[in-house]
């Protein structure tokens, strides 16, 4: 029994980097959460990534330690070297899923038409920031500046700042007294992203 408990910590100690970056990746992205069995799968890959960046700082601090007086590598700088780079790991997968650069690389060259956004409603609000005009399912128009609005088109909310009414005549109807609105999501069912007049007005 001993020995099978030593064998599934050392396999848990193995695959925990991994966990700890899939951790973070879902914590600082938009994507949704997959299922168990994809959620070990992907920490296996990055479990596969990460020990191999371990095995490079492992023979770099080895290298380096033949010519300054470095602490001696052992289990316990492995462990702390795969969870920093778990950490960074993470953080760096996070980053470039976040602003789609990579994926704006790779669409120039035509390798994919695709972005790092989980959808086109989260590409949509990341690359049109403008005012935007609500359409409600009871046909209600709210005009205002998002600051805040759901990652997902079918849970959350909008937060509206400087909110109006667009009423039947196209006039706009300011909502006295509100510095921001919240609004269900799922009371819209369309949206409308504006021109940045705005900006052409100041250039």
């Amino acid at each position: 029994m001993g020995g099978i408990s030593k064998e599934l910590v050392s396999i848990l100690q193995f695959l925990l980097p991994g966990f700890v970056a899939a951790w973070i990746f879902y914590g600082l992205t938009p994507y949704p959460k997959p299922s168990p069995f994809e959620r070990v799968v992907q920490a296996l890959i990055f479990t596969l990534f990460i020990q191999a960046l371990v095995i490079i700082t492992e023979y770099t601090w080895v290298s380096l330690g033949h010519y300054w007086n470095l602490w001696p590598w052992n289990e316990s700088s492995s462990l702390i070297a795969s969870i920093l780079i778990a950490v960074l790991f993470g953080i760096t997968f996070s980053y470039f899923a976040n602003n789609d650069k990579i994926h704006k690389l790779l669409r120039a060259i035509n390798i994919t038409r695709e972005t790092s956004f989980p959808s086109e409603w989260y590409d949509s609000f990341s690359n049109n920031v403008t005012f935007v005009v609500l359409h409600f399912n009871d046909e209600r128009r709210l005009y205002g500046w998002p600051i805040k609005w759901p990652s997902k088109p079918e849970q959350r909310h909008f937060l509206m700042v400087d909110p109006a009414w667009i009423e039947e005549d196209g006039k706009e109807k300011r909502i006295t007294g509100v510095k921001s609105i919240l609004v269900d999501v799922k009371d819209v069912k369309w949206v409308e992203f504006l021109e940045n007049t705005w900006e052409k007005e100041n250039g």
